[in-house]
């Protein structure tokens, strides 16, 4: 993996890092194809629940790597695209946490995540009309499902910011804090990481997929995913540790 992607494992989460602060964390190549395997690590070892998507020194990310842009370089990983992570989550959360700023593909890359904590001193904005561009990995596509359509016009044709707490008003990202976005992000995952894995799993997966469900549809397709919980060893654990006041043994299964 390359340096410009860190990665560190803490209690059941796998906090991956943007490391190029001298750039603002803007995305490379490098980055991006060092971002998709750790979040196909994230999926495929049962002791990891939720990852965090950071960048270093204090920014999030500032979009692509326009250098790299100029040289015929493409920050996609082909299936997963922007940053190995915008048209491809993985099966298990991912939060962003974010200082600084969230601009253009450091945007759609946050919004890829399933949840945000974010510095109260954090920008947001998806400033590609100002360049001559456009926010294809995510940002015409994704921000309107998750604010106000006339905002998210608002957003892509102005190309201005807004602040933390207008994104918290927008419901745009899930917590503020005066202090580290990073202590924030790590307590919103110990707190998801207590709870029965196969649960949460599939509690994102219906969320996710049920977008594209039919209304006549929905509770049949929600019904397909449903035996492997309420038939699973950590359904019945569940159950007993609460009638035992004790903390459940999760066994994923």
């Amino acid at each position: 993996m390359s340096d410009d992607i860190l990665t560190e494992v803490k209690d059941g989460v796998i906090v991956i890092t943007i490391n190029r602060p001298d750039a603002k964390n803007a995305m490379n190549k490098a980055a991006a194809e060092g971002i998709a395997p750790a979040l196909d690590r994230l999926d495929a070892e049962d002791d990891l629940r939720v990852a965090i998507l950071t960048g270093a020194g204090g920014t999030f990310c500032s979009g692509m790597d326009l250098k790299g842009f100029l040289r015929g370089e493409s920050p996609v990983v082909e299936g997963r695209g922007f940053g190995g992570l915008t048209q491809k989550s993985p099966e298990k959360p991912v939060i962003a946490a974010v200082e600084g700023y969230a601009l253009a593909g450091g945007l759609e890359l946050m919004i890829a995540c399933d949840l945000v904590v974010a510095n109260s001193g954090a920008k947001f904005g998806i400033p590609e009309a100002k360049r001559g561009l456009v926010a294809a990995g995510g940002g015409l596509l994704k921000l309107p499902e998750q604010i106000p359509h006339k905002v998210a016009m608002e957003l892509a044709l102005t190309g201005d910011f807004i602040d933390a707490a207008r994104a918290y008003d927008l419901g745009l990202i899930n917590r503020v804090t005066d202090g580290s976005a990073m202590d924030g992000a790590l307590e919103l995952a110990q707190s998801i990481a207590a709870n029965g894995p196969l649960a949460v799993k599939v509690s994102k997966q219906v969320i996710e997929e049920s977008r594209g469900w039919s209304l006549e549809s929905r509770w049949d397709e929600q019904a397909k995913l449903l035996p492997q919980i309420f038939m699973s060893e950590d359904a019945r654990e569940g159950a007993a540790a609460f009638a035992e006041k004790r903390k459940p043994n999760w066994k994923g299964k």
